[in-house]
């Protein structure tokens, strides 16, 4: 069931619906760190200013140039670490147009699905960025820690967040939160494992990039599976 739901799911990563959610989210991605980057700069450049004077040493000048070229290996770094992470929860705002292509080719006598207010969009997306930041800086510690597990710390991890995120977004447009809450922790083993594989091409660089779509369509899929329905096509 898994496996099925994935390989349908890849063989539709050509749909145009599915280029334009990629596109967006990843302008949108790269625009927040930019915004970050020159916030940072100009808030440390504001607190310290163009130049500081320094006991026995005197007035040095460059200190405002310093900060700004500093900041690039700094920004480098996050966007290692975080870049998957904001990817997600910024393309999951989008997600919604990935689950109804994927109906509209396999399950269209459904007809279309609830519409989700952008507000409860927002939010949603809101949360689940700040669960997945805070869950991956946390999981920094733990890699230290156990560095020969890091990578099913890794997955587990992700595996768990993407999976509840995805079947989430896929079953709440048909049977709304509260029922979305109950069959998620009733299929909690194969939403979990389902997760993983979509949390094991994380580590491959510019892939990483295509899960959010990749997982909304799988887990679309396998929403509807679970709910006994078989694709037409």
């Amino acid at each position: 069931m898994i496996l099925a739901s994935f390989f349908a799911a890849l063989a539709q990563l050509g749909d145009v619906r599915f280029r334009s959610v990629l596109l967006k989210g990843l302008a949108l991605t790269v625009g927040v760190f930019v915004a970050i980057y020159v916030a940072f700069v100009w808030l440390v450049g504001w607190l310290v200013g163009d130049s500081v004077t320094l006991p026995w040493i005197g007035q040095i000048t460059w200190v405002d140039t310093a900060i700004s070229w500093g900041a690039v290996p700094l920004m480098l770094l996050l966007s290692v670490v975080l870049m998957v992470p904001v990817a997600s929860a910024i393309t999951s705002f989008f997600l919604d147009e990935v689950a109804q292509a994927v109906e509209d080719r396999h399950y269209p006598a459904l007809g279309p699905g609830r519409n989700v207010p952008w507000t409860e969009e927002l939010r949603d997306s809101a949360a689940f960025l700040g669960v997945l930041i805070l869950a991956n800086l946390v999981a920094l510690v733990l890699y230290l820690m156990f560095a020969p597990f890091a990578p099913f710390i890794f997955w587990g991890l992700n595996g768990f967040l993407l999976g509840r995120e995805y079947f989430t977004l896929a079953a709440i447009r048909r049977v709304g939160r509260a029922e979305a809450t109950r069959l998620r922790r009733r299929h909690l083993g194969t939403i979990w494992i389902a997760g993983v594989l979509m949390a094991l091409p994380l580590t491959i660089p510019l892939v990483n990039l295509l899960i959010p779509i990749l997982g909304a369509a799988t887990f679309t899929h396998l929403f509807h599976r679970l709910q006994g329905q078989r694709p037409a096509g």
